[in-house]
This record gives structure tokens, C-alpha cells and sequence, in this order.
């Protein structure tokens, strides 16, 4: 426990967490993408700084930037440490410290931020981003970084080579290791030395030497035709001189994972991939397990009421069937099938949904149709309607993605 303690002392952890989210819309239409909803009780940004937190490193700062008051209120009012211990999650919005601009990328942002670094004056610096849906013990990245003496140690995760020109491609030496190139989408992607037919995928997430991180910054910060980006920018200059690292996300051991979602990581950057990974969640053996109480996923949990299930007449049944419903949710005389359901949310009778995520507060009116669909907080979908039934229908007045998921925002009306 001690050695434990003496390396979280040593460690300062940034999650970047300005993102806009354009691909969310209308999701993020009024709230920064790591403070999107997730899973009926979380919000995106829960997912790191609960491995984080698990992992003993409680010296956190989110950086904030687009539409942050939802996030910063969020973090506010449940990421609470102690502070006679020395812990903090703070969120810390961009300041202009560095002149009259804000954050121009993420390499900026921690360039703005050096007085963070300066304050704690850390050894090694963790920087995750604050949009994926996964789990991982950092604790291992670090050991596996300071034992390889590298600059920056990124962690890969293994897809198919076929799927490279999806991601950020780490390319490594023949010891399988050394990062010999960092390429964006690439055509014509190698496959790794111990399997051709993978690649390895950056997470966006990294361990950082100091010294080494500060001064790339530095460096970067002085170039007017830099973008500033961590991984288009940063990681690159530290591959050219031969100072990074791969760590093997499949090395990496969750305590209670299972081996069905041992390994899982979700890039949740489109409407599409969103929603996969809701329904990730609810399969009989979940392809992404939130009941590991071993490596537990906090976020703040109201003093809502136990879901409630209420009727039993004919077809007038309150039931959920393949489903996760949130405490203060009620379904009432109807059917929900393969759903998510988050707080407060009302479901009256003899309504049908099917395939759909509802977020805290929506209203489904009796005899409603929803199916395949993300219904943001507090929408309400008057007696009879219809959403996911008519696509055609639905195009003219919500978003309906690629794979034809229709997604109604915030405050949104629904037509009768």
C-alpha cells in the first residue's frame, strides 16, 4: 500500500476534456461531449476518472474549454476528494495565460496549463482523454513506462489491419515496443511483428516523463504551423527521436473483468457508435460489464426512488424485458425491451419501446411507438406518436444517423 501511495504521489493526472463533439450533435447541442450522458446513471467523463480513481491516483485536472458548465458542474458536485489528504479533481477552464486565446488543441491546452505541473511538480504525467467508454488500471501503464525509460509511453489497443484507415496507427520496431511511426488513418498500415494481420489503434491516452512532456510542448508551442494536437503534433516529435513507447492494452488486467469484456474500449465519437455501446451493456453476458463491483464506475447518485413496475391488466402490463432501468424511473402499464432507461423517466401505458436509450426525465406517452432511438433529457413524446417507425417520417424533423437511429435533443418537440 505504501508503494502504492509514494507513486500516486509522484503522478499528476490531465484528462482533456474540451471537446466540441460535432459528431454528437444534437447531443451536445448545450453540454461538452464528456459531459453527455452515458449508461442511464453516468456521464462520459465518469469512465476515466473512475480508473483514475480506482487506481489511486487522486491528483486530477480536467481541462475544459466548449460549453463547459454542465461538465464543471458535474464534477463539482461528485468528483469530491479529501482534501487533507492532498487529493482534488478540479475542473480548470481555459484562462488565456498565454495570451488573448483560448485553447488552439490539446498540446496548448497543457502548454496554457504548465502552473498545474509547476504546482504539484510531478515525475510523470498521465494525460487521458475524457470520451471513451472503457476500463483500464493506469497503475500498470505507469510501472510498464518508467521501466522502459521512454519519453511518452501511449497505450495501443489491437484491431484488424483491415481497419487501420479508422484510426491513429502506432507502427512499432521489431521489438514490438519502440514506436517507429504515428500515422493518422493510414492506407497502406503495416501489421505488428507478433501478429501481421493487426495494427495497433491509439487509445489517446498516454504517460509522460515530465521533463520530456514540458519541453515538447515548449518546442511545439514556438511552431506557428503546428496544430497543437497531442497525437498529430506531440507524440510524433517524440517517435521521430526514438523516445516512445507502445503499452499493450491487452496486458492490461481489470480486477472482477470477465473475458468477455476484458479489453473493451469504445471510441463513442458518433451518433452510431453511441449507441452501440448502450446496447453493449444490456446483453444477457454484456459485452461490457458495469456490474464489476471489483473496479467500480462512480458518478453522482440522486436520492431517486427504486424503479417502479405498476399495472397488471390484460395487455396493460408494466414490464422490462432485456433492459437496464434507472432508479425514479416508472414504467407503467407498457412494454420496454432492450432499452436503456435513466432516472425519472415515466413510461405510460400501453407505449412500446424497443431498442432505444432515454435519458433522465423523458416522458412517453400512452400508446407511443419508440424504437431505435436517443431521447436526450426531458423530452416528452406525446399519446400515440411514433419515433423510429416512418425513418422517412422522422428525417424531416429529428437527426437520424447512418445506420438510421433517430436522435432527438434536448428540449426538442415531438411532433404528435
Amino acid at each position: 500500500m505504501d508503494s502504492v501511495r509514494d507513486m500516486a504521489a509522484k503522478v499528476l493526472a490531465i484528462v482533456l476534456a474540451g471537446g466540441e463533439g460535432k459528431r454528437l450533435m444534437p447531443l451536445t447541442t448545450d453540454r461538452a461531449k464528456p459531459a453527455v450522458p452515458f449508461g442511464g446513471m453516468y456521464r462520459m467523463v465518469d469512465f476515466v476518472l473512475s480508473n483514475l480513481a480506482n487506481a489511486g491516483f487522486l491528483k486530477i485536472v480536467v481541462l475544459t474549454q466548449y460549453k463547459s458548465h454542465s461538465l464543471d458542474r458535474h464534477i463539482t458536485q461528485t468528483w469530491r476528494m479529501s482534501t487533507m489528504l492532498g487529493n482534488y479533481v478540479t475542473p480548470v477552464p481555459a484562462q488565456q495565460r498565454r495570451g488573448p486565446w483560448w485553447f488552439a488543441g490539446s498540446a496548448d491546452a497543457i502548454y496554457q496549463s504548465f502552473n498545474l505541473i509547476n504546482d504539484e511538480q510531478p515525475e510523470y504525467v498521465i494525460v487521458f482523454g475524457a470520451d471513451h467508454i472503457y476500463r483500464m488500471d493506469p497503475r500498470q501503464m505507469v510501472d510498464d513506462h518508467i521501466a522502459s525509460g521512454a519519453a511518452v509511453t501511449v497505450a495501443g489497443i489491437r484491431q484488424p489491419l483491415s481497419m487501420a484507415d479508422q484510426f491513429g496507427v502506432i507502427e512499432v520496431g521489431e521489438d514490438g515496443r519502440r514506436i517507429r511511426a504515428f500515422r493518422e488513418k493510414p492506407t497502406d498500415a503495416v501489421g505488428l511483428p507478433d501478429a501481421p494481420d493487426q495494427i495497433y489503434a491509439s487509445m489517446g491516452n498516454y504517460v509522460f516523463s515530465t521533463g520530456a512532456l514540458c519541453e515538447a510542448v515548449e518546442r511545439d508551442a514556438e511552431d506557428k504551423t503546428s496544430k497543437h494536437d497531442m497525437g498529430g503534433s506531440i507524440i510524433p516529435m517524440l517517435v521521430e527521436r526514438g523516445e516512445a513507447n507502445v503499452y499493450d492494452f491487452k496486458d492490461n488486467e481489470v480486477p472482477g473483468s470477465t473475458d468477455r469484456d476484458r479489453g473493451y474500449w469504445r471510441d463513442v465519437g458518433t451518433l452510431d457508435s453511441f449507441y452501440d455501446a448502450h446496447m453493449d451493456l444490456i446483453n444477457v453476458h454484456p459485452v461490457f460489464n458495469l456490474y464489476n463491483f471489483d473496479w467500480p464506475i462512480y458518478s453522482m447518485q440522486p436520492p431517486y426512488p427504486p424503479a417502479k413496475f405498476v399495472h397488471q391488466w390484460g395487455e396493460r402490463v408494466g414490464r422490462a424485458v432485456g433492459s437496464m432501468v434507472s432508479p425514479g424511473a416508472v414504467v407503467s402499464g407498457s412494454l420496454v425491451e432492450n432499452s436503456i432507461v435513466s432516472p425519472k423517466v415515466k413510461v405510460h401505458s400501453w407505449a412500446h419501446v424497443d431498442g432505444a436509450v432515454l435519458m433522465e426525465g423523458v416522458e412517453i406517452g400512452r400508446h407511443a411507438v419508440v424504437r431505435r432511438a436517443i431521447l436526450d433529457k426531458n423530452v416528452y413524446v406525446p399519446e400515440g406518436a411514433e419515433i423510429g417507425v416512418d425513418l422517412e417520417k422522422d428525417r424531416q424533423r429529428y437527426t437520424v444517423s447512418d445506420n438510421g437511429i433517430v436522435v432527438i435533443g434536448k428540449g426538442q418537440r415531438v411532433e404528435p
